[in-house]
């Protein structure tokens, strides 16, 4: 199958593609190519930390109501405080509110937080009227002050004071303070490090799969560095683009997971062709060229797919999802370049010292069998034999365990369903909304007008605290605080239904939709937007249901017009679209068997969750879409490959899955122990993302690329190059290379290859 053109001078007909030709530059400019690498990486560190880094909003992170109250706070520069609650609570058989013992244990918990001098505004339930309906539970109120943003590092002392009228009245009452403050420093003291842990474990992860891998340290070294470089380089230019596009927390750490993911895959898919090449008997100049033409394209081709998937967050309208796919995208940009530029450079300036600091019995066991894997040699063999048996029961058994998906459950899962019973706060939480429905979590009505002490204003305002008491929507105390220089109001009105969300959000419709419009809608000039966190939820919800076509849509036309035009193919781009909405329904599938119906919840630690958050299932769309057409890609673009040379289209299906199952089941395990570490989190949001992005992985780089694909293509035999003449006029971004990939002379020993093909 080689071709018997000489190697050097006029006898060689120069690459054509794109790659070939960045890769061709690399090698011949190594150390330029490094440099100017280098250089990208520093400058764009440093154009970040000049820039500084714009987070996202409070404001700007919230849709509907919630944003236009908050932005109105904002635009009045009114800092609502950190607001804290002591819950003082009698037992079954203790003292009432109105007792003598329970009022003093209630002055002792005034002055306990006054003694800090960390609070501020401090309210006796005697005074607010916060005393429970049956008489045996009441609230002190106060604010942390300072800066509400880091208040938690603050109440530390407060929570003491109260624990220690605690322990006087151990038996008798319960005393408990919770708020945002405190809620905040629980949840960093128990998690806060849970994400950077598993962040910082990632890296040695995939370097320890990747030494497997190669059985070369230096080998191994080489994807971390260039993923690690791509990371730092992205976080510099996030710095310059959060000027336009403000980034969170949240947004880094994902760009951090997709960056080592599509990094570490780049240069594996890089590095194994190298191998494979020099094996062969290729010298190192035409085993790089041969790499940069092939698996240089199929990074190309995989990178700007992922972009586009990543570009879908775009589409949703949330401000935490765009800045999450500007992120990622941006960060599978930089690892694309690196990998078709310094990459091989440095494999030239390396050469055989590439294959330094070798791990005997690793490496011994990654020269066997030229690379190729005997497993997947085996299961393709009977693959190939009997296809529409294969065919039927991988997709047999991709549907079924994707069937479940059909009743998935979506929420905002509550606090117990995030955290578990984990937390004493938890239970604090629960037992103030028992006692006070909606007390903990209450709808916030910002009240904006030209004179806020006007007498139809106040009427109104007073008329809508009537209004909400008296058709069930809450049972109060609704607080009013009027802010006359700003001529705002905000009105805390618990809501009917507290902990229950579904409840909850029935009585906030009734004040949005009734109560509204008839007290405060008929006052011309007054703006009234409802928020709290339930209209928080309510408005997050509609916008990410709203978003979900708009997103699928541009994601799967997108990545199929790619397909397309990168393959020329019909066939190609229709069964690469259908197989990876496969791989994204079994994921959807086994998310709802185990955190919703409790299959196997045990063993993730995920027993009684009952839910799937909701931003999950568009998240892991986007990112399943993208890091799948990864493999496909790879293996796709082999087996086109080996058919442009020649071989009948099962020699060409058996070549290519053989050839390319061990880098895919090494780039495979090294994004599902990144993503099982995920799974391991005490977050049930994070358990759940882990979760289905680890078994997505590894259901795609298995049975779908290893089975189903190769079935599929076999059963389409010649039709799966089809074209329709109609679609000629579409660009073409094949780029083909010559038979023989580089247009180079035949391996120097006598070795052609033509053994690796499996009859069938």
């Amino acid at each position: 199958m080689e071709s018997s053109r000489t190697h050097g001078g006029g006898g060689r007909s120069g690459p054509r593609g794109l790659a070939a030709r960045i890769g061709g530059w690399s090698v011949t400019h190594r150390w330029a190519a490094v440099g100017i690498w280098v250089l990208f990486v520093v400058g764009a560190m440093l154009a970040g930390g000049a820039a500084g880094t714009v987070e996202v909003r409070q404001s700007d992170s919230l849709p509907g109501e919630m944003h236009d109250s908050l932005k109105i706070l904002e635009d009045a520069g009114i800092e609502e405080p950190a607001g804290e609650t002591v819950l003082v609570q009698s037992t079954a058989s203790g003292p009432k509110a109105t007792a003598p013992e329970f009022r003093a244990a209630v002055d002792q918990v005034i002055s306990a937080v006054r003694g800090t001098g960390k609070v501020t505004s401090v309210v006796s339930p005697y005074e607010a009227d916060t005393i429970s309906r049956d008489g045996r539970s009441a609230l002190v109120q106060f604010a942390v002050k300072g800066d509400p943003e880091t208040a938690l590092e603050r109440v530390e002392p407060v929570l003491k004071a109260v624990e220690g009228v605690q322990k006087q009245y151990e038996g008798e009452l319960v005393i408990e303070e919770i708020g945002a403050a405190s809620m905040n420093k629980t949840f960093e003291d128990a998690f806060g490090s849970d994400f950077k842990k598993a962040e910082y474990s990632a890296v040695p992860v995939a370097f320890g799969i990747l030494l497997i891998a190669f059985g070369a340290l230096v080998a191994a070294l080489l994807p971390v560095v260039l993923a690690i470089t791509a990371i730092m380089a992205t976080f510099g230019l996030m710095g310059v683009v959060s000027h336009f596009q403000p980034m969170s927390d949240t947004a880094n750490s994902v760009m951090l997971l997709v960056g080592l993911a599509v990094g570490v895959d780049y240069c594996l898919f890089y590095l194994r062709r190298e191998r494979e090449e020099r094996q062969k008997g290729r010298d190192a100049r035409t085993a790089l060229e041969i790499a940069a033409a092939t698996s240089g394209r199929a990074i190309l081709v995989s990178g700007v797919t992922v972009i586009v998937a990543m570009a879908g967050m775009l589409f949703t309208g949330l401000t935490e999802f765009e800045s999450m796919g500007v992120a990622s995208l941006v960060v599978v940009a930089v690892a694309m370049v690196g990998s078709v530029t310094v990459l091989p450079a440095l494999m030239s300036l390396l050469g055989e010292r590439v294959e330094k600091g070798r791990v005997p019995f690793l490496s011994r066991l990654k020269d066997r069998n030229g690379g190729e894997s005997r497993v997947w040699a085996a299961v393709l063999s009977r693959v190939l034999r009997a296809p529409k048996t294969a065919l039927a029961l991988s997709a047999g058994a991709l549907l079924a365990i994707a069937l479940p998906a059909v009743g998935m459950n979506t929420a905002n899962l509550t606090l117990d369903q995030e955290f578990g019973d984990s937390l004493p706060i938890v239970k604090t939480y629960e037992r103030v909304n028992a006692a006070f429905p909606g007390g903990s979590d209450p709808a916030q009505v910002v009240v904006r007008a030209g004179d806020i002490d006007s007498p139809e204003v106040r009427g109104a305002i007073a008329e809508f605290k009537e209004r909400a008491l008296s058709s069930g929507a809450s049972r109060g105390p609704v607080e009013i605080t009027t802010h006359a220089k700003e001529n705002v109001a905000v009105i805390d009105v618990p809501l009917v239904g507290g902990s229950d969300r579904e409840v909850a959000e029935r009585s906030l419709t009734l004040l949005r939709d009734e109560i509204r419009p008839e007290t405060l809608g008929t006052v011309t000039g007054v703006e009234a937007p409802i928020g709290g966190q339930v209209a928080a939820s309510k408005d997050f919800n509609d916008k990410l249901v709203g978003a979900v076509v708009p997103v699928f849509a541009f994601v799967v036309v997108f990545a199929f017009l790619l397909m397309l035009m990168s393959f020329r193919s019909l066939t190609v781009a229709v069964t690469s679209i259908v197989l990876n909405l496969l791989s994204v329904g079994a994921a959807y599938g086994i998310l709802t068997i185990v955190f919703q119906h409790g299959w196997g919840a045990g063993l993730v630690g995920a027993e009684g969750v009952g839910a799937i958050i909701s931003w999950l299932p568009l998240f892991l769309f986007v990112i399943l879409f993208g890091l799948s057409m990864d493999y496909h890609v790879f293996v796709v673009s082999r087996i086109r490959e080996a058919r442009q040379q020649g071989r009948s289209t099962r020699d060409a299906i058996a070549h290519g899955v053989i050839t390319t199952a061990g880098v895919v089941t090494s780039a495979a395990v090294i994004m599902v122990a990144v993503f099982a570490i995920f799974g391991t989190l005490s977050m049930q949001s994070m358990k759940q993302m882990g979760v289905g992005l680890a078994a997505a992985v590894l259901i795609d780089a298995t049975l779908i690329r290893g089975v189903l694909l190769p079935a599929v293509m076999a059963l389409l035999d010649d039709r799966n190059w089809y074209l329709p003449r109609w679609l000629d006029w579409l660009p073409d971004l094949t780029h083909d290379e010559p038979a023989d990939p580089a247009g180079l002379a035949k391996p120097t020993t006598a070795t052609t290859h033509d053994d690796d093909r499996i009859p069938v």
